[in-house]
């Protein structure tokens, strides 16, 4: 199908790499339903991209909570037919302390944002793309570099993006049938506020303190938007987009 007949799920879309991701996707013709907490994020987003009401749609949601889950695909199927890409994004991280000083909660909040939100999402999206015609579409999971190697003090973001992978490998496989393909990409010190520290200095495995080199979020949504142009016969599995000169090979 071209692109401009495609309609799109981004969720943690008012922000960072999910809202830049929705713009690149607006941009290569795609509809698209911005998913997140906050209205008025998702709604500057919308506002920022500049396109119509036709093809945008914004939808508070809490990808942990199955009944909100199940309304966000509702109502984007309710108001453009159908589904060919979901990209899950949304996610959350713990406060970077020690594992044995984290509470039940803050481990239930990582967990809940990052690993079963990409599970319900998922099954939504399977079931909207198993039944729609033609049939079939592409999930694409937001990994992180946590995927393959921890920074310090970050074990339920770490847990959760191995978590992560392992769903993707398996909607992969149990998708082939219905023709959905699943990837993931991993991303690495993308410049978000939320990595903004990075340009003060953050820990290191040695104990130290120091500044990390990021990237410009353009590349993310440029490899997002290839993964999602190429034909359902053809998957790019697993692709890592990272600061040259961070720190991850070899880290530790």
């Amino acid at each position: 199908m071209d692109s401009n007949a495609k309609v799109a799920i981004v969720t943690g879309a008012g922000t960072g790499i999910g809202k830049a991701v929705a713009l690149a996707l607006l941009n290569d013709g795609y509809s698209v339903a911005f998913a997140g907490r906050r209205t008025e994020l998702l709604a500057k987003a919308i506002a920022d991209s500049g396109a119509g009401a036709a093809r945008t749609l914004a939808v508070s949601a809490d990808v942990g909570d199955p009944e909100s889950v199940r309304a966000l695909f509702a109502k984007t199927v309710e108001k453009f037919g159908r589904l060919d890409l979901l990209f899950n994004n949304a996610g959350t991280g713990a406060p970077a302390i020690p594992m044995e000083d984290l509470g039940y909660e803050q481990w239930k909040t990582v967990v809940d944002a990052n690993l079963t939100g990409v599970f319900l999402c998922t099954q939504e999206a399977i079931r909207i793309m198993k039944r729609q015609v033609p049939r079939g579409g592409r999930i694409i999971n937001n990994g992180s570099i946590s995927a393959h190697a921890p920074r310090p003090n970050s074990a339920p973001y770490t847990a959760t993006k191995h978590g992560v992978t392992g769903l993707t490998k398996s909607t992969s496989l149990d998708g082939r049938q219905y023709d959905i393909a699943c990837g993931q990409i991993d991303i690495g010190n993308a410049a978000t506020e939320m990595t903004d520290k990075m340009a003060q200095g953050i820990a290191q495995p040695n104990g130290s303190i120091a500044v990390e080199p990021r990237m410009d979020l353009a590349h993310v949504a440029s490899t997002v938007v290839h993964m999602a142009s190429l034909p359902l016969d053809a998957n790019v599995q697993f692709v890592t987009v990272m600061a040259t000169k961070m720190p991850f090979v070899g880290r530790g």
